[in-house]
């Protein structure tokens, strides 16, 4: 039997070598462009971007509620604006849409409080614009019937929608109607302490 030469030896190694380095740089590949690894990216990337978004509401919540206040200053103090008119209309728009603005934020911090997007808020911010856009409707807008049927079935729509993820959600505690009952007799099978007492 012929012993194998130093290039056949060195070959083989080689070969071995060359497989175990492809198995390993297989496993590398899958574990770093696995599934796991790339949703943990895009999980992190969502919260930033929450993040990011809720930085730039709460800028928006806080300019607008000083422009808000301002202007309600600066017509307290001319005294020439009607409340019960147009003024009254403007100014419960600027604070539904300022309501609106926080329930989104609310939408966003549930996001990142539990990683999860909460139908219930998302359902309750759109019945706020709603109902926003049926308390400060326009004059022009009462003139057609079909924008007012069409308002009221969305109202409808959303507050069933709500209805039933909210009965989904809550568990059913079972009620006693009954007397409590009484304690229950003792357990008859010796005990593991009984032994060594007796």
């Amino acid at each position: 039997m012929a012993t194998p030469s130093i290039g056949q030896r060195l070959q083989r190694v080689c070969g071995a070598l060359g497989k175990a380095g492809l198995r390993t740089g297989r496993r590398l590949n899958t574990e770093a462009l696995g599934d796991r690894p790339f949703l943990r990216q895009v999980h992190r990337f969502e919260r930033q971007l929450a993040k990011v978004l809720a930085g730039a509401l709460i800028v928006v919540l806080v300019v607008a509620t000083a422009e808000l206040l301002i202007n309600l200053i600066t017509q307290l103090v001319g005294g020439s604006s009607h409340w019960f008119g147009e003024d009254m209309t403007r100014f419960l728009d600027q604070i539904l849409a300022l309501l609106i603005a926080l329930e989104v934020l609310q939408n966003l911090t549930a996001y990142l409080r539990h990683h999860v997007i909460q139908i219930e808020l998302v359902l309750i911010t759109a019945l706020t614009a709603l109902a926003r856009k049926v308390i400060v409707m326009p004059h022009e807008m009462l003139k057609t019937p079909a924008e007012l049927a069409g308002l009221g079935v969305a109202v409808l729509a959303l507050a069933c929608a709500y209805w039933l993820v909210r009965h989904s959600h809550v568990s059913l505690i079972p009620t006693r109607r009954g007397p409590a009952s009484e304690f229950r007799e003792p357990d008859p099978s010796p005990q593991p302490g009984d032994a060594a007492r007796g």
